[in-house]
């Protein structure tokens, strides 16, 4: 899921809604947002780690005969 910024305005607008929240609540959304920031950072940096140089053993020349090698007919 993308990231939404918002404005220092807004923030302030919606902070001003969340004043009025019984302590009980405030504690709930402050559990449930600090969640959120822990999972955003690990799904991050397990995504990162899906890019990188390629690495294998066999030479430029080997792998485009492997590819070639195994190319089908597709029936044309």
């Amino acid at each position: 899921m993308g990231s939404l910024k918002i404005n220092r305005r807004s923030i302030d607008h919606y902070f001003g809604y969340l004043t009025k929240l019984d302590n009980r609540s405030k504690k709930q959304l402050i559990i449930k947002l600090t969640n959120s920031i822990d999972d955003n950072e690990s799904s991050n940096s397990d995504f990162d780690k899906l890019f990188g140089a390629w690495e294998d053993s066999r030479t430029a020349e080997e792998i485009i005969k492997d590819i070639k090698d195994s190319r089908t007919p597709t029936g044309k």
